[in-house]
Order: C-alpha cells, then structure tokens, then sequence
C-alpha cells in the first residue's frame, strides 16, 4: 500500500497544484470584491448620506449577494459534477468568475449612471458567487478522491490554503495601488486595475487545470451509475439519505465562517473606523494570510494524526474567545499589538478550516459527494460569512461598542463547537469502504 502511494505521489502533487491553481484564482476576485467593498464600493457607486458607513453597509448587502448565490451555484454544479464529473465543471466556473470579475472594473460608477451602477454590481457579483459556489466542492474533491485514507486532511488542506493565498494576492494587488497611487487617482482608476489583471490569472489557472483527470473511485462511481441507469444523486437524494451529515457541515461552518469573515473583512471597516490607516491595515493583513497560508497543512497533518474532532473543537472553542481578546487589541491601534489580533484570529480559523475537504468528503458517498459537500459548505455562507461584516458595521453603527459584536462572534462559534462534538470522527477511513456501505443501504431499502 505504502509503494502505491508513493508511486502516485507525483500525480497526487499535480492535482494538488491543479487545484490549488484555480483555487488562489477564483478567491483572488472574491476576496478582491470584499475589500473593494469595504474601501472603495461604499464611496463610488452609492449615493451619499452623510455618514461614511451607510456606504459601507450598502456596499456589504451587495457583497452577502455572493454568499446568497453560492448555494445556487453549489446545488446546481454539484447536482452536474456528481453526474459528468469535477474536471469540465472546475474549468468553467473559472471562466465565469473571471469574466464577471473582469466586468466589474468596467463599470461606471453612481455619478455617471445612477443607479444602474449597484444595480450592475450587484448582478455581478450574483454571477461571482454562482461560479464560486460550484468551484469549492469540485477543488477540494479532486484533491480529497485522489488522496490516500492516512493522509487525505493534509493533502485536502491545499486548497483551502488557496484561498488566504487568493486574498493575499487580491490584499498585494490592492496595497501596491493604495501605495503608488493618490487617494484621488486610487478611487477615481488605481482599483479598477486588480479587477482586470483577472483576466490573466484565469488564463493561467485554467491551463493547469487542463493538465489533471477526475479520480478513478469517480469514474468508477460514473460507470457503475450509468450501468445501472442510476440517478440517485443531488439536492433531494443528498437530504433524503443524508440529512445528518449536510446540517452537521452547515453547523461546523458558521462559526468558522463568521470568524474569517469578521477578520479579513469587517477589521479593516473596524479600525479604519478608528482611525487606523488604509495603507498600515492591508500590510497587516498581507501578514496574517501569509501566517494562514503555512498554518493550514500544518493543522491538516495534525488532523490526520490525531483525528478531525480535537483539532475541530479546539478551532471551534478558541473562536468563542477570540473576539473579547482581540477587538481590545484592535482598540489599542498599536501596530503590533493590531497584528497580534489579527494573527491570533486566523490561527483559530485555520485550527477550524484546514480539515474540511477530509470532514466532508468522509460525510458523502462518491455519487452525491459534490453536492453534499457543496451544500453543507455553500448554504451555511448564506447566514454565516455573508451577513457578518454586515451585521458587524450595523452593531457598531448602533452601539459604537465591541462588545455586541464580539457575543454574535461567540455565538457562532458555540453553534460549530456542538457540530463537532457531534460529529463522527472518520480518521483514516476509506472513500471505497463508504460507497459499499452506500450500496448496502440503498439496496436495502429498495
């Protein structure tokens, strides 16, 4: 077994390339959406109200439309992955997300168009999170079916490292702007740049993409479906077999999603808010996606070793404590006391988001594997990451205080925190061992 494994271990690297490639490039334009949300959209295509975070909440409701789009998109890619395969459907959300990204920095702002500019903002980012939402499922299950039973977390956490790596290129993209470019020059043209370099990256990541096959336990999968003119899969087949498995996703994602949310999105609102300059806080956060970016294969691996529940309770726990330590380290405006927040917060997240791919592949079998993992993953984004920094500028808004912003941090966190107490823990366990065990169920109740 150990001699078959090492001699897959190149391809195994290319896959992981493959979709890491996409992975940095589909976040990349998603996450260059939030900050450009939080720095720019607020200020450009809203009208003005007098008070600078009406701007930035309007601009956050058109940033929850991703989140509202990416169930959509996962239900709808995970239904055709299941069936056709992860492979074409990867390539063409690539393509997708690109072309609407691309757009965006085309647009002309609400002084030139009135309302027709968030209006087609906000149809753009519709079309952003539909392709994101059918783009996590298919990544990290072409890394988690390649991937040996002993060491799927670690390998299934490459992808998910994807993702502060496509914020840190987004964050790079826009402090180089912010740097080089006036304040005037940077909203009048400087960001529209980092929306159009898309076109590029996607080029890039869809040629890698172009390089790798879907796994052979799918084609497997895709052949004994077809033999037996099955169509056992999707969105009713998924809640209808596996209902435990797609809430016990939703419930380990708020809090982790809450808490990335509240970290890379709503402390750049928060301490620009407090005066805290735009420069000095994406230096900062180019920091702390750099910190993620080696911590999530790290705590892949110890997942691996020590199993996905301790290293998700721990994440989980951690994350109800987070946010009474660090928005006083925010409040200090010391640099390096700013960044200890902010480190200490996507240490946590990491603890939480490195085993996913592993949790959830492991929940599903392989005919409704894409779309149980994009259910529990996608939906969740709905409630959770989509309405936090929303829901944080409207409490500070209201309160010019932490704290309540810190107990609906908390909160989030206890909802994942009893998930993964509840959670089965499947260290170790085989993909084709949970097929046959699909197979027993579905011929004993038919």
């Amino acid at each position: 077994m150990q001699h078959e494994e090492a001699a897959n271990l190149p391809y195994l690297r290319k896959v992981v390339g493959a979709s890491m490639a996409g992975t940095v490039v589909e976040w990349y334009e998603f996450f260059l959406y939030g900050t450009a949300a939080t720095l720019i959209f607020g200020k450009l295509f809203f009208p003005a109200t007098g008070n600078e975070l009406d701007g930035v909440i309007a601009a956050f409701a058109t940033y929850a439309v991703g989140f509202i789009a990416r169930p959509l998109g996962g239900i709808i890619f995970g239904h055709i992955g299941d069936k056709v395969g992860r492979k074409s459907l990867l390539q063409f959300s690539l393509v997708l997300i690109g072309a609407s990204t691309f757009l965006m920095g085309c647009l002309p702002d609400f002084r030139s168009i009135g309302y027709w500019a968030p209006v087609l903002l906000v149809l753009l980012r519709f079309i952003q999170g539909f392709a994101l939402g059918g783009e996590w499922g298919g990544a990290v299950l072409l890394v988690a079916e390649h991937s040996p039973n002993r060491s799927r977390a670690f390998w299934g956490s490459f992808p998910q490292a994807g993702v502060p790596l496509g914020n840190l290129l987004a964050t790079v993209v826009l402090l180089i702007l912010s740097a080089i470019l006036s304040e005037t020059e940077f909203l009048a043209w400087g960001w529209r740049i980092g929306f159009w370099l898309s076109a590029v990256i996607v080029g890039i990541g869809y040629y890698i993409r172009t390089q790798i096959a879907d796994s052979p336990i799918f084609e497997a999968a895709k052949a004994e479906a077809e033999q037996r003119a099955d169509d056992s899969y999707g969105l009713v087949e998924v809640f209808r077999r596996y209902p435990r498995s797609v809430f016990t996703a939703m419930g380990l994602r708020v809090g982790e999603n809450i808490l990335y949310y509240m970290v890379v999105t709503f402390s750049i609102t928060y301490l620009a808010h407090i005066g805290v300059d735009t420069t000095r806080i994406l230096t900062l956060l180019f920091c702390a996606h750099i910190l993620q970016a080696a911590l999530i294969p790290l705590f892949g691996a110890a997942a691996d070793r020590v199993g996905r529940k301790p290293v998700y309770i721990l994440g989980a726990a951690l994350a109800m404590v987070w946010p009474f330590a660090a928005f006083p380290m925010f409040g200090s405006a010391h640099t390096e006391v700013v960044l200890g927040g902010i480190l200490i917060g996507m240490f946590v997240h990491a603890l939480m988001y490195a085993s996913q791919p592993a949790i959830m592949a492991e929940m599903f079998p392989t005919r409704m594997r894409y779309s149980g993992v994009s259910l529990g993953y996608q939906v969740t984004a709905i409630v959770a990451g989509s309405w936090a920094p929303l829901i944080g500028t409207s409490l500070l808004r209201e309160y010019n205080d932490w704290r309540p912003i810190a107990y609906y941090v908390m909160i989030g966190g206890a909802i994942s925190l009893i998930s993964a107490l509840a959670m089965r823990e499947t260290k170790g366990v085989s993909l084709i061992a949970i097929d046959r065990e699909d197979e027993r169920r579905l011929g004993s109740s038919s």
